[in-house]
């Protein structure tokens, strides 16, 4: 959970330094959530060497919750732009606070939203499918005068396979 708090304060502040024209520091920001992400890729290790028994005990200790029961891995999905708001209805013994937290989270804009911005500050249109990927082609294709915002899609990128390695390992374990 702590882990989860520090990855929420950096994406919620890539996202504002984005909207905010920040390109440097949105990504400064993503890369120290790849750390952090590692890390708790990296912390799998640890209890994959328990015995099934052993870990049985420790996961009884911490009943009901779980990585994905969390609050604030939901928070994480809803602002990386897996907004489902089905989980907050299916979520079991939310508080108020919990749920309005989950609320706002749903109706902010997301890192792909505030990347959208970016690409528009700089002259491209967003308003449809065909013409982000024309923008991403052009992003890419012209490296020497957009590479704030090619590194920053890459930063982007990067924090989506990391956060997808977490979840596979978590659901494998």
């Amino acid at each position: 959970e702590l882990w989860f708090k520090q990855i929420l304060h950096e994406l919620t502040a890539s996202r504002d330094a984005m909207l905010n024209g920040e390109l440097w520091l949105a990504e400064h920001l993503l890369r120290r959530v790849h750390t952090i992400e590692r890390v708790l890729t990296q912390q799998v290790d640890i209890l994959e060497t328990m015995t099934p028994q052993d870990f049985g005990e420790f996961r009884h200790r911490l009943s009901p919750a779980s990585g994905f029961q969390s609050v604030q891995f939901r928070e994480i999905e809803f602002l990386s732009g897996a907004k489902d708001p089905s989980f907050v209805r299916r979520f079991r013994g939310l508080t108020e606070v919990e749920q309005e937290r989950l609320r706002r989270r749903l109706e902010e804009p997301t890192l792909w939203d505030a990347y959208l911005e970016v690409l528009r500050k700089a002259g491209f249109d967003t308003d449809s499918e065909d013409s982000i990927r024309d923008a991403l082609r052009k992003v890419a294709g012209d490296r020497s005068h957009y590479a704030a915002i090619w590194e920053l899609g890459e930063a982007l990128l990067q924090h989506d396979e990391l956060a997808a390695a977490w979840r596979a390992r978590h659901v494998v374990m």
